[in-house]
């Protein structure tokens, strides 16, 4: 049986740790070339070299801020020359910011802005152009559960979340009949760095991440690999007919109600 990406060409942005990581190892395990975009070059270039030798497939890092217009369009540039043609993009880069709204810095809220919600529409325009020449692409943005549901004192991180599933919406009715499909997935509670430095601050660790796990009906924090199952299989052909569709990996807890 063929791996799932067969030859496919993949840019995954956020792709030096937690979720991007995650993505980008199983789509190299499945018969991808992946372009690993992120902030932190030495990280994503380390992870690209292992994951060639791993796979056998050709896995290139680029140093890439996704708030930067220009600098997106050199990096998917220089990927279509290494790698060839775009077939799938992964949006995976983005940055917790929450704050009170009243004391919210202007910085705050334009950094929140320009890395979940411009940043992924800076790499869509990017890769647009050659899949629209192909008539074939498939983009997946990683959005997250805060888009669907408000959690107090998340501010104003859920803004950009609901908008990152608007615009995953808008942009697959577009272009639908020019042969993209554009979804997106809302993680939930995920076991990423990020979660854990999060869970390691409380005052007992051990304490909280109990309790967060009690509020999911499966009981257990979910796992990044978990929710790179779900890009593959969005980034496939296998959901060819699934288009402008969010998809919840939550265990169940944004359909429940709790104090």
């Amino acid at each position: 049986m063929s791996p799932r990406l067969h030859n496919k060409t993949a840019i995954v942005t956020g792709a030096g740790s937690g979720i991007g990581s995650a993505i980008a190892t199983l789509f190299a395990q499945q018969g991808a070339r992946v372009a690993l975009f992120d902030f932190n070059s030495e990280i994503s270039e380390t992870l690209a070299a292992k994951l060639q030798q791993q796979s056998g497939q050709r896995c290139l890092a680029w140093c890439a801020d996704v708030t930067q217009p220009d600098q997106v369009q050199g990096a998917v540039t220089a990927a279509q020359q290494t790698l060839g043609p775009i077939d799938i993009l992964i949006n995976c880069a983005g940055v917790n910011v929450f704050r009170d709204p009243l004391t919210l810095e202007d910085d705050d809220w334009q950094r929140c802005m320009e890395v979940n919600l411009k940043g992924p529409y800076n790499l869509i325009r990017s890769v647009l152009p050659g899949m629209l020449a192909r008539q074939y692409g498939n983009i997946v943005n990683v959005a997250s559960v805060h888009g669907h549901k408000i959690i107090p004192g998340a501010f104003p991180y859920p803004v950009a979340k609901h908008g990152l599933i608007g615009m995953t919406r808008s942009l697959g009715v577009e272009y639908a009949s020019q042969g993209i499909r554009v979804n997106s997935i809302s993680p939930g509670l995920i076991l990423t760095p990020a979660a854990e430095a999060w869970l390691a601050s409380c005052n007992d660790p051990q304490a909280e991440r109990a309790r967060q796990a009690a509020l999911l009906p499966c009981k257990r924090i979910g796992e990044p690999q978990e929710v790179a199952y779900t890009a593959l299989f969005l980034a496939s052909d296998e959901a060819r007919f699934i288009n402008a569709t969010d998809i919840l990996v939550d265990g169940g807890r944004s359909q429940v109600y709790h104090e």
